[in-house]
């Protein structure tokens, strides 16, 4: 029986990669209310998912739970533990987080982050649509997936350190021109970099990139990412979503 909680790869865990509203014989489908989160405690996948969740407007339709370690917390382990079981009959693998559950029949629908954000705009049922921004807008579509590489590459503390510092120079010099990292509206990549480089560990990385630091500022203001951040920091602190 799986003893930890892991972090997601971006692969996900094999078999648990369905997607909401593809597939009418996967079951899944947007509903309010339908669905929880299980977000892993500092994690930047899971931080992402939290600011999604709260650009779209989705944070009162969508159950959210922060786990850590089971001793740490024991009730929000119990659940993740039982969500992959109820899955995957015997389920001796790794309990990884994020991962989004359909609280209908208890069951993972996927642990693959890239395609749970995709995922979440089709949750706006009974939302104003109006009033949340295009995260995904098509015509970007390519440019947010190629600069997500980028990042997860190059914007790390790992990464080579001429590699990363070429690649903050070119966000930096997008930034001079743009309000946001893709043009002039905020989209999930905006939600990429910031996260990136918020848990980018490496001592001055943006003391040459004045546009990168007031855009770090700018975006930690918003409300969104204020509460994001919040909960994230929070072990244990769920949210179960009205209704």
């Amino acid at each position: 029986m799986p003893k930890t909680v892991s972090r997601a790869s971006t692969t996900g865990t094999s078999g648990m990669c369905t997607r909401i509203g593809v597939g009418a014989a996967g079951g899944f489908y947007p509903a309010p209310h339908r669905y929880q989160l299980y977000l892993s405690l500092n994690c930047p996948r899971s931080l992402r998912l939290s600011i999604t969740l709260g650009l779209l407007g989705l944070e009162d339709s969508v159950a959210t739970t922060v786990v850590a370690l089971p001793a740490e917390t024991p009730d929000a382990f119990a659940s993740l533990r039982s969500a992959y079981e109820a899955t995957w009959h015997h389920y001796e693998g790794p309990l990884t987080a994020p991962a989004l559950c359909d609280r209908w029949s208890g069951r993972i629908v996927s642990n693959h982050t890239p395609d749970i954000l995709r995922d979440l705009a089709g949750l706006l049922t009974g939302h104003d649509a109006a009033s949340v921004p295009l995260l995904h807008p098509p015509a970007r579509a390519a440019d947010i997936d190629a600069l997500r590489e980028l990042l997860d590459r190059d914007v790390t503390s790992a990464a080579r350190p001429a590699a990363r510092s070429a690649t903050l120079d070119l966000l930096d010099r997008q930034l001079a021109a743009h309000t946001y990292v893709l043009g002039e509206e905020l989209t999930a990549a905006d939600v990429d970099v910031w996260v990136a480089l918020t848990h980018l560990d490496v001592p001055d990385a943006l003391a040459r990139h004045s546009h990168l630091r007031a855009y770090v500022r700018r975006l930690a203001g918003h409300p969104a990412f204020q509460r994001a951040t919040s909960v994230h920091l929070s072990p244990e602190r769920s949210t179960t979503g009205a209704g």
